[in-house]
């Protein structure tokens, strides 16, 4: 995969992207990186791109020419044949969620273009495939945004994360949030780590971290449950997690208690 990410402040990038899993899927060549800076295309020797908007107003627009032969200069540099993804950074784009992120991740050649003052001329949006906000709520520009979306979409990517299996088991891949890991040592403080993960048996394990993503999901996310089709062994798990809870803690939408931990027994 190539992506290749226009903006106003290419040296903002490097410190993220270079490092970490995607910095190791570059140098494997999985996936590629290039950053471009918008007023290498300004075509004037002052190397502005913005100007006042038409009509008056405060703040000030990106030129439409600028953004035009960047874009179309980025195209030019990907393989041929090779079939490319525009995506604009905006506050007024599509919410960022694990499913585009997938989708993306099947994608040869994407296009950032990162957003900045007041927005870009709206006469270059055509050339634009799909507006992306990582969340309700405005930046000073499309870098933050842009590096959180090639984050996501590059770990999805085939190969750059080690252990595929990791990514399945995601919070968000089902639909569900991930449930709870443990790791040494087995006692921190007077905290244990539940027994059922030191039993051997592969089954109960499963039954466990299968209830701990369903109670994960009821505390931090119950939204996400109203998305998904649950099957009749998980609405089980879940009678079973209300059974388990105490009925001085539990909520009353819910049914169940966010306090208890997994693998406590009733009091």
């Amino acid at each position: 995969m190539r992506i290749d990410i226009i903006t106003l402040f290419p040296d903002m990038f490097p410190g993220v992207l270079n490092e970490s899993i995607v910095g190791r899927a570059q140098k494997k060549g999985i996936i590629e990186i290039h950053i471009h800076n918008l007023r290498d295309f300004s075509g004037n020797k002052n190397r502005i791109i913005d100007d006042k908007p038409f009509g008056g107003g405060s703040g000030m627009v990106i030129q439409a020419e600028p953004v035009y032969k960047a874009v179309e200069f980025v195209k030019k540099q990907a393989q041929k044949k090779q079939k490319t993804k525009v995506i604009f950074l905006s506050p007024q784009g599509r919410l960022l969620n694990h499913k585009t992120a997938k989708d993306l991740s099947k994608e040869k050649h994407l296009v950032f273009l990162c957003g900045h003052y007041e927005g870009i001329d709206e006469r270059v949006m055509d050339m634009v495939d799909l507006e992306i906000s990582i969340g309700d709520y405005v930046l000073t520009g499309g870098e933050l945004p842009a590096m959180v979306l090639a984050d996501a979409v590059a770990r999805l990517v085939p190969g750059v994360v080690k252990e595929e299996s990791s990514i399945q088991l995601d919070s968000f891949a089902n639909g569900l949030l991930d449930y709870p890991h443990y790791t040494r040592p087995r006692v921190f403080g007077k905290l244990k780590v539940p027994d059922t993960l030191f039993s051997g048996n592969h089954k109960e394990i499963e039954k466990w971290r299968a209830k701990g993503s369903l109670r994960n999901t009821l505390v931090k996310r119950p939204d996400l449950l109203k998305n998904i089709k649950l099957t009749d062994e998980q609405n089980k798990y879940i009678k079973e997690i209300i059974k388990e809870c105490p009925k001085t803690n539990k909520v009353a939408v819910l049914g169940f208690c966010p306090t208890q931990k997994m693998g406590e027994k009733k009091r």
